[in-house]
């Protein structure tokens, strides 16, 4: 053979190549969920998209083989949801538990596909892979028809900004390839996606075990003329619209490799800039304006959407990870009060009045859920009232923040309007969200100055204000102790008051019960109510069971460094069920009393409080004692 001619056609491999390549690297991403009930044929659906878009090597299709015949639901036939049921869990129950993330590609497209959970009480798992889809592939039994989890997680992808959504009826030949029954449920779930804003369905029948209508049309179904699975997936355009917004950053981290640099790194997440540019950092309001856009690439000339780069500003500004930084000319909403959506995903219920950790891109603040509006029946869409949401209950909330933080609606910007809440005690995901709209903005909220200020209320008393927050089950001798306590006080000449159930239910907290969540709303008011009278230079005496750690923080965290203390006042239960002169106790174990501290509601004891009185074997007035002492000590 000809040199030339060898390498005239090793150079047009290395060019078809290079073109291959090319033309990989620039098909668009389509990220999509499957979801939709148990058992409706999900896992089974994206496994056999991987088969045939001919994904598999041969060690995994032997690998297939195997697990088909220890732990496959089809007499030994390949079971395709074996392919992403990775979990040994998922595999033994035949139910997908985590959220599967796979990559494909075929000629025309890249996937990047997430399969979530059927089961209801991995809906938060659901919600995951739903934050960052664009489509969601929404399986129906053809037998079955549309269940509640299917209306749930359509409800889901509406909440979360998913507008297209594939209709799978899968297990057509379960249901003798009818036309019939793929029409009804194709009506059904029309008017569910129209009434929880999906605003693109497309319908297609389908068996996923056998392949009819996933990657080529079927000819069992000579009655359906329209696109395969795979098919619409390769065409269908789902780019978002463009955001009108202007530049919008969160800052991820502020890098300071040396002296002379201070960058502040992030994703442009709206708009455009440039240096030059003025830019404003919110919550604070200070401005500057834009030297360099840097990345490890160098330094360009302009950031768009989607770009990663660190900003440095002209000048030196105190900005921190967490703040925004947008353009000065259409900043972003700064505001601590928001109406919310909310999908709670714990097993304990959500309280309003309950501080919860809450974090919005990187910023981390103290959040409160201070009212549910209404709960969502998620078969019907009707809107009933709610004083807490259960697990995988949707609510629309309000929510007031510690701090206040730049913010826009998600309906105009997921990464500024989503939101995640934390349990403050176990870090645990109990919650996750999308802000609608502020309630009042943050500029507009402050404390009235006035001349005489706590510190000289407190002079004029000639004394140090304090709360002492009385702590313990019912009978142990809280209010005994704390009223003991405040005589000596007072016989000394300090000012004082005390604040127990006596005092405040009969009052201020007439409208709550002893259900969990009144005694949340219960704890905040007194708390509240203790803050205001320290302010006014009172040592005040608070005395109430407050079960719950939660509450006790957040009461503690309302007052000034030293100001709160934490008395335990510990008895044990039998002590103080033996003391009881109402006989409470005896009518909480008979079931007569509801929500009874210590019988059928728990007590959470302090873990590091200020003062731990126990209580067995000393006299009132010793422990009395040692409480001042600690006070004025």
């Amino acid at each position: 053979m000809d040199l030339k001619t060898t390498d005239s056609q090793s150079s047009a491999a290395v060019t078809a190549i290079d073109d291959y390549l090319q033309r990989h690297e620039t098909k668009s991403l389509l990220r999509f969920i499957t979801c939709g009930s148990v058992d409706d044929g999900k896992s089974t659906l994206l496994g056999r998209l991987l088969y045939d878009t001919k994904l598999l090597f041969d060690d995994q299709l032997a690998a297939l083989e195997g697990d088909s015949l220890r732990h496959g639901t089809q007499n030994g036939e390949l079971d395709f949801a074996l392919l992403v049921d990775g979990l040994a869990a998922e595999q033994e129950q035949g139910i997908t538990i985590d959220v599967a993330y796979r990559f494909f590609s075929t000629d025309k497209r890249k996937f990047i596909v997430a399969d979530c959970p059927g089961h209801e009480q991995y809906t938060r798992n659901m919600a995951t892979g739903a934050s960052t889809a664009d489509l969601a592939v929404v399986l129906v039994d053809a037998r079955k028809g549309l269940l509640t989890q299917t209306r749930r997680h359509t409800y889901i992808c509406g909440l979360l900004g998913i507008r297209h959504v594939l209709l799978a009826v899968n297990k057509m030949d379960l249901a003798g390839y009818a036309q019939s029954t793929f029409k009804r449920i194709e009506s059904d779930y029309r008017v569910v996606a129209a009434q929880m804003g999906i605003e693109h369905v497309t319908a297609v029948p389908l068996s996923a075990l056998h392949g009819e209508n996933v990657s080529n049309r079927s000819q069992a179904m000579g009655w359906y003329n329209g696109p395969s699975l795979l098919e619409h997936l390769e065409t269908v355009q789902v780019e978002r619209a463009v955001s009108k917004l202007g530049f919008r950053m969160p800052v991820q981290w502020v890098c300071r490799p040396n002296q002379n640099f201070r960058g502040y790194a992030g994703q442009v997440v709206a708009g455009a800039i440039a240096p030059g540019d003025e830019v404003v950092a919110l919550p604070s309001g200070v401005r500057s304006r834009v030297a360099r856009i840097v990345t490890p690439d160098g330094d360009l000339p302009r950031a768009v959407a989607g770009d990663a780069v660190a900003i440095q500003l002209e000048d030196e500004r105190d900005i921190s990870r967490g703040d925004v930084i947008a353009a000065i000319s259409s900043p972003p909403q700064v505001a601590d009060q928001f109406a919310a959506h909310v999908l709670w995903m714990d097993g304990a219920a959500l309280l309003p009045g309950r501080p919860y950790w809450m974090k919005i891109g990187a910023r981390l603040v103290t959040a409160q859920v201070t009212e549910i509006k209404h709960r969502v029946d998620v078969n019907t869409q009707e809107k009933r009232p709610a004083k807490r949401l259960e697990l995988n209950e949707v609510g629309y909330c309000n929510l007031g923040l510690d701090h206040a933080i730049a913010f826009e609606s998600y309906a105009d910007c997921r990464e500024l309007g989503a939101f995640i809440l934390i349990d403050r005690q176990t870090n645990a995901t109990v919650a996750a969200g999308t802000l609608d709209f502020a309630l009042r903005r943050a500029d507009n909220i402050h404390w009235q100055h006035t001349d005489v200020d706590r510190t000289a209320r407190a002079r004029i008393k000639g004394q140090t204000p304090a709360c002492l927050w009385f702590t313990g089950l019912s009978g142990s001798g809280k209010s005994t102790i704390a009223n003991v306590v405040e005589k000596r006080l007072h016989a000394m000449g300090y000012h004082t008051y005390m604040l127990d159930g006596d005092n405040v239910r009969h009052g201020l907290n007439r409208d709550l019960g002893f259900t969990e969540e009144d005694r949340v709303e219960n704890i905040r008011r007194v708390a509240e109510v203790s803050k205001l009278m320290v302010d006014a230079g009172l040592i005040v005496l608070v005395s109430f069971i407050s079960p719950f750690r939660s509450e006790r923080g957040m009461a503690r965290r309302l007052f000034e460094n030293g100001e709160f203390r934490e008395v335990f006042v510990d008895t044990p239960l039998e002590v103080c069920a033996e003391r009881d002169p109402k006989g409470l106790y005896a009518k909480a174990r008979a079931g007569q009393i509801k929500n009874f501290t210590g019988i059928d509601s728990p007590y959470e004891r302090p873990e590091q409080p200020e003062l731990h009185l126990q209580t067995q074997g000393l006299a009132v007035d010793e422990l009395a004692q040692r409480v001042i002492d600690t006070l004025l000590g």
